[in-house]
């Protein structure tokens, strides 16, 4: 190969060394001889018909060369969409990182139209505000352990521990354990549990209320030694005498625990009457009704993201007003008033997840004569038929009058019969406790 460019190079030296010479010549014959003169240049021609056509062509397509699409409404939408989620995720990481105190402003009590949301132990019967229902809860279930220890740890399980999935296999696992003494009673290991087990610990001892449920059931923590180790020792829960005398309690504990449900603290609907007031529906609420925990904010965004591949398309009127009831949920709760034929005010506190039938019921309560038929009209006049919508995809969220009216059938019947009109639908004993609203 490098013969070859070797043999390449000498060969471009000698076709460029000029034209060849003898050896004989004379310097005066080695002169360079006179080129013969060149010919004068041809006049330029002019492009050809066809070179001016194909030039032409070429112009013209440049000239119509396809300028930037204009962003469609599509384009629009997604663009849109994309911004509210950004500016969406921005309040949630704020509010994520902010003091709940310093979300809410300096509240006046007596200008609001409900102090707050409340909610009831069912234990105590207890109301407090919605952020120490927790509290109100450990409260009452530490009050039931004094009487119940099996029902207070089995509330516990259920109540404080998130995760549900971790609560079904760590009681499924307890069961298992019981199960065994239950067949095995005679077998002492059957009757110990090692606490140190991997199993043990990873489904069980991580659970709030664990513990003390088998404690309550009749086990007692035990360090024993481990066998073939001099000084090594491993803790366990023992089964006492008195528990293994008796294994048909020891199964019904077994089926409470696998049936155990969280305590819930149920919503305080706060029930009042209101004299008739031109102020029904001025509504001024605390800041408990808008503001959203750091789980519901994170819920929200979540719908918010998954909402983008719908909302990115062309959108008709129903998905516009599909689009608002979306809105609408960021409300957690709702104040809603009714108002009857003779003016009284009926006011509550309801989720705004709840569905119409809730109010129904609420109002049928508070009936003299619950068993007469009604209807409830929205704020626009239009009747709540579909009690199965919740109260968000109605638009009564977060507060809103509604109309109460007597079923226009039963009215007819009741004049036609001669009958008179009836004074107040209310009972009595909420009459006397009525209230103005200011």
């Amino acid at each position: 190969m490098k013969k070859f460019f070797q043999d390449l190079k000498a060969d471009l030296q000698f076709k460029t060394a000029g034209p060849g010479q003898k050896l004989q010549e004379s310097p005066r014959e080695r002169a360079p001889k006179e080129k013969p003169k060149a010919d004068p240049p041809k006049p330029r021609q002019g492009p050809t018909n066809e070179a001016q056509m194909a030039a032409a062509a070429a112009l013209a397509r440049l000239e119509q060369k396809a300028k930037p699409r204009p962003p469609s409404s599509q384009d629009a939408i997604r663009n849109q969409v994309k911004r509210e989620l950004l500016a969406e995720a921005w309040n949630v990481c704020l509010k994520l990182a902010l003091p709940q105190n310093s979300l809410s402003v300096e509240e006046d009590p007596s200008t609001l139209s409900v102090s707050g949301v409340y909610f009831t132990c069912p234990l105590t019967g207890v109301a407090v505000r919605k952020d120490k229902r927790e509290a109100q809860l450990r409260t009452a279930i530490l009050a039931l352990a004094a009487k119940d220890p099996v029902a207070a740890s089995i509330m516990e399980i259920h109540t404080f521990n998130r995760d549900h999935d971790k609560v079904k296999l760590g009681v499924e696992t307890i069961a298992k354990y019981l199960d065994n003494i239950h067949l095995h009673p005679e077998e002492e290991k059957y009757r110990k549990i090692k606490i140190q087990n991997k199993v043990f610990q990873e489904r069980i001892h991580c659970l709030e209320g664990t513990h003390k449920f088998f404690q309550a059931i009749g086990f007692e923590k035990a360090t024993l030694s481990v066998p073939g180790q001099d000084g090594s020792t491993e803790d366990f829960y023992m089964l006492k005498e008195e528990a293994l005398e008796n294994l048909g309690e020891l199964k019904e504990h077994r089926e409470k625990l696998l049936s155990g449900e969280p305590l819930r603290a149920q919503l305080d609907r706060q029930l009042r009457i209101f004299k008739p007031s031109p102020q029904a529906s001025h509504f001024e609420l605390p800041s408990d009704f808008f503001s959203l925990t750091a789980e519901e904010l994170k819920r929200e965004q979540r719908l918010r993201t998954e909402a983008v591949e719908k909302a990115s398309m062309l959108r008709t009127k129903a998905m516009r007003e599909r689009e608002e009831q979306r809105e609408q949920r960021k409300y957690s709760y709702t104040l809603l008033r009714v108002r009857f034929p003779d003016g009284y005010i009926l006011q509550g506190t309801f989720y705004a997840r709840e569905p119409v039938s809730v109010l129904y019921q609420f109002v049928r309560e508070t009936l003299q004569n619950d068993w007469l038929p009604f209807e409830l009209l929205g704020p626009g006049g239009h009747k709540l038929m579909d009690q199965s919508m919740a109260f968000n995809e109605c638009g009564l969220v977060p507060s809103a009058l509604v109309t109460f009216v007597w079923d226009a059938d039963v009215m007819a019947d009741v004049r036609a019969s001669g009958g008179e009109q009836m004074g107040s639908v209310l009972k009595p004993d909420l009459l006397s406790a009525v209230q103005i609203l200011s």
